[in-house]
């Protein structure tokens, strides 16, 4: 289902005495869809002047009276936007088409960080009497058919389900209790002697599968909506280039018996300065590229996103666009497996070994490894290096986020934090020493 919506922001229309007040006036937030109109408070409040309702946004160095900065107003109006996108693609994911009251529910879960509803509100029946395999098999054909699963997608769902088979052949939904759920997290750790931020994951994947079985009525045990593991565990580690050694991979002189890396490095950095993934760059045509910029609509969420072209990406195209490639691709782009090979030699090649300290948990203990940096590098690193680099140009994440396809300013936050780190180091090169 594919519901289609509006989403405006706009200034609350107010008047004292006959006269428009135009002083400390509430931003709303309208949507609608479905023959619906919604409007929702958003909390902020600006003077008339100081809004432009061409961009629905507060304009540039204003505070409000409430002390608030545009800049965080119109960040937080950016979630806003952001969150009630990904609350219509639950319900298009369901094929639901909301009521209102649903709709305003939903958003108020995803604001609090609660997307799952209440025991209460699920409408519960008599399960189906589908069995726990039938019920996966189907869900995985559904869910890949209706989503357009990737490879990638499709593989891991079979390798969770190699694990639960493993764990219990004869797995019912009745194992679904709190201690059947521990004794899975028990499996993962002990016999698969996985990280805990993996055991996460295919929690994850599991509890995405009981959902919708649930919503089919294949069973009606709601524990699993409860269900959190204690798991101990860490922010992963950002891997990305700084600017210096993205400048050393980009001058290092590639030998001549190693001349098939050339194109890998041009596709890595490519990456590096549009911030597209593997997939994207991969199925990116010539037909995608325009005059100023790319179109594309990625592989992963089937975003739709125009991203401008700079001098490095516009280079790279022109070094190629006279090259023919299959099925009319504009770049020459190895599988995901060969690139992040490549990338991991190239960099060691140019010797972008700075030692990078990895912290996980498995269980309840902490484990530290060391690696040289070109060991981490991969394919996604390029998106991570320009997300890393456009805000230490001071970029606003909205912009960022309008390139890069991110639907949560809070996907955001490592990079920010990364970002402010850097700067805070780039100041002290000031202080005398």
């Amino acid at each position: 289902m594919n519901i289609k919506r509006t989403v405006n922001f706009k200034l609350e229309q107010r008047k004292k005495k006959g006269v428009a007040v135009t002083e400390n006036v509430p931003i709303r937030m309208r949507l609608t869809f479905d023959g619906n109109r919604i409007e929702f408070s958003t909390g902020y409040r600006v003077d008339a002047d100081k809004w432009d309702s061409t961009k629905q946004r507060v304009k540039a160095k204003y505070t409000n009276r409430q002390k608030v900065t545009a800049a965080d107003i119109n960040a937080n109006l950016g979630n806003y936007e952001l969150t009630i996108q990904e609350v219509f693609k639950d319900f298009e994911v369901q094929d639901v088409m909301p009521t209102p009251e649903q709709l305003k529910e939903r958003f108020e879960w995803y604001l609090a960080g609660k997307p799952e509803p209440t025991v209460e509100e699920e409408n519960k029946e008599v399960p189906t009497g589908v069995s726990f395999w039938e019920s996966y098999d189907e869900f995985v054909k559904e869910r890949g058919r209706m989503n357009d699963w990737t490879t990638v997608t499709y593989q891991k769902f079979a390798a969770l389900k190699n694990h639960l088979t493993e764990h219990n052949a004869n797995l019912s939904f009745d194992d679904m209790t709190e201690n059947g759920l521990n004794d899975l997290v028990d499996f993962f750790r002990n016999t698969k002697n996985m990280r805990n931020s993996t055991i996460g994951k295919q929690l994850g994947y599991l509890k995405w599968f009981l959902k919708w079985a649930f919503q089919k009525k294949h069973f009606s045990d709601p524990t699993y909506m409860g269900f959190k593991a204690k798991l101990k565990s860490t922010d992963k580690e950002v891997i990305f280039l700084t600017a210096d050694e993205l400048k050393k991979l980009m001058t290092y002189e590639i030998p001549a018996k190693k001349e098939h890396l050339d194109r890998v490095r041009d596709a890595f950095l490519f990456c590096c300065y549009s911030g597209l993934r593997h997939s994207d760059l991969f199925n990116l045509k010539r037909s995608d590229v325009h005059e100023d910029h790319i179109s594309i609509t990625t592989v992963k969420t089937a975003h739709s996103l125009r991203i401008e072209l700079n001098d490095m990406t516009r280079a790279i195209l022109d070094k190629y666009k006279d090259i023919p490639f299959k099925d009319n691709k504009a770049l020459p782009v190895l599988t995901n497996q060969k690139m992040n090979d490549y990338i991991k030699e190239l960099c060691k090649m140019a010797e972008i070994d700075t030692p990078v300290r990895i912290t996980y948990y498995k269980g309840n203990e902490r484990v530290d490894e060391v690696y040289p940096k070109h060991q981490l590098i991969g394919t996604h690193a390029g998106r991570r290096t320009f997300i890393c680099t456009a805000l230490s140009l001071n970029i606003p994440p909205d912009v960022i986020m309008k390139w890069t396809g991110h639907r949560s300013y809070k996907s955001m936050m490592p990079y920010i934090a990364i970002a402010d780190k850097t700067k805070a180091e780039a100041m002290a090169r000031f202080n005398v020493t």
